[in-house]
């Protein structure tokens, strides 16, 4: 089962649905033991200072603090009143156990924390939108503070001070070692500048029906496992003609780089034959790649397709100043095709089909959806929603992760490597994608595999190479992947 994802409005759905049929307490002893057990596997025997907040995330951390002084650490905590009623219960629960509770101000954070080893950040959850108020921004600032000076800090489902729905990492928030998210993931844990700061992520799933915890989620994160389902596998008898035909479309005179990089991302993925159609001469960066140069682009496509269409296009990479133009063509012949670079443009909205896939980078999304490149990347999965109902068939927006949207809902990638901060690499992806079309992966599969495959690539270039990656380095690793993942499937 992947990881589910979700937004504020969701937990709070599910928190209601949970407390409608009586279970809220259940989860919320089970949550707070979930901290615990993190705490205790990680820091065995260490005194904790507990910060507990007057909401639900309050009652998570006073939960851990009694399962926490029931196995032996020295346990101190510091309480805001009790707001949520389940708090307060927990409030009189943990008295009842023996430990006290003090008064939650920055001065006795300060004070607590010089004779505690660990930190455990109970004060916001998810329901938060910043600014802090005030009262809470020197608690904030005096947990940040005994971290720079050797604590470690674990946060309660979020590092208190960012928006769970947002990437945007406020300068008031706390900065974590190590965050115990429970029920599922959320945005800020999983693109930065957010998740810069919230350490090691453990996922607490939580006993809770899994159809109740999809009903309410925002996103999935495949497993590695689903993703290696998706890739196809070769028939004994297969030959190049079986194993896909891609013609990648792109590359005019001081572009064609970016095509012939597509072409062998197309190749190292599986495709059997790639064609690459350009108006200027393309560099041979494999002899398998044929080449074909058009003085008139358009027509000669046409009549190449009157002699066989292939199983799949990418389209877009170095295209030139005739992208609309060939794109809306290409897009009309209705066979599975990517879009990248020059093909993504606002013009084209509406034009996609069901088997078509668009690849932009925040810059790009920007440039289409009429925003600016901060607007995409502070909420990555509401622009690639807006992308996929304005352009239609399937969005990947690039990034570290990636989104996938398609109209059945939003996915997010996992792995990947910084050195994939590169020229070349969404070029190259584009191409693993397209030849994944071309044996026959419907759209939204083709993307999610794609995506995670040319991810995972990258992750053992940057472990072979370990700085100043390069596309080509990262197509070499396809073949390693593939292995890889069907191996973890």
């Amino acid at each position: 089962m992947p990881e589910f994802v979700y937004a504020p409005g969701g937990v709070r759905a599910l928190d209601a649905r949970l407390e409608a049929a009586g279970l809220l307490d259940l989860a919320m002893e089970e949550a707070g033991r979930a901290v615990a057990d993190a705490v205790h596997e990680r820091f065995p025997g260490r005194r904790v200072l507990l910060l507990a907040g007057g909401g639900a995330n309050g009652g998570d951390a006073l939960v851990a603090a009694r399962h926490l002084a029931a196995v032996g650490h020295g346990v101190e905590v510091l309480a805001a009143p009790a707001k949520h009623p389940l708090t307060r219960l927990n409030r009189r629960r943990l008295a009842a156990f023996g430990v006290k509770l003090g008064p939650l101000a920055p001065q006795a954070v300060t004070r607590a924390s010089q004779s505690a080893d660990v930190l455990v950040d109970g004060l916001l959850g998810t329901g938060f939108t910043p600014p802090l108020r005030p009262e809470l921004v020197g608690v904030v600032e005096a947990v940040n503070a005994a971290r720079a000076g050797g604590a470690r800090v674990v946060a309660i489902d979020l590092p208190s001070g960012l928006d769970g729905a947002s990437a945007d990492a406020p300068d008031e928030s706390v900065r974590a070692d190590l965050t115990v998210t429970l029920t599922g993931l959320k945005t800020a844990l999983l693109f930065g500048p957010a998740a810069h700061g919230v350490g090691e992520v453990v996922l607490a799933p939580l006993r809770v029906p899994g159809e109740w915890r999809a009903e309410h989620a925002l996103a999935t994160r495949p497993t590695d496992a689903e993703v290696a389902a998706l890739l196809p596998m070769r028939s004994p008898d297969a030959h190049k003609g079986t194993a896909g035909r891609v013609w990648v479309v792109g590359g005019h005179p001081g572009t064609v780089g970016a095509a012939a990089l597509a072409g062998l991302g197309a190749l190292r993925a599986g495709s059997g034959l790639v064609t690459i159609h350009s108006s200027a001469d393309v560099p041979l960066v494999t002899p398998e790649l044929m080449v074909r140069r058009h003085a008139e682009l358009g027509r000669a496509l046409e009549e190449a397709r009157a002699h066989g269409a292939p199983d799949a296009l990418c389209v877009g990479m170095g295209l030139g100043p005739d992208a609309v133009h060939l794109a809306r063509q290409l897009l009309a012949w209705n066979i599975p095709t990517v879009l990248d670079a020059d093909a993504l443009q606002p013009e084209l909205a509406g034009a996609g089909h069901v088997v078509c896939v668009w690849t932009p980078h925040p810059g790009e999304a920007a440039r289409l959806l009429g925003t600016s490149t901060g607007e995409i990347t502070r909420d990555p999965l509401t622009a690639a929603r807006r992308l996929q109902e304005r352009f239609g068939g399937v969005v990947v927006l690039k990034g570290g992760p990636s989104v996938v949207a398609h109209a059945g809902g939003l996915s997010i990638s996992r792995g990947g490597h910084p050195g994939m901060a590169s020229a070349g690499m969404g070029d190259t992806l584009s191409g693993v994608i397209a030849a994944l079309l071309g044996q026959g992966l419907s759209a939204p599969d083709a993307a999610a595999a794609g995506v995670r495959l040319h991810a995972r690539a990258g992750e053992r270039a940057g472990a072979r190479h370990g700085y100043g990656l390069i596309a080509t380095d990262v197509s070499a690793e396809l073949g390693g992947a593939w292995l890889d993942l069907r191996g973890m499937g």
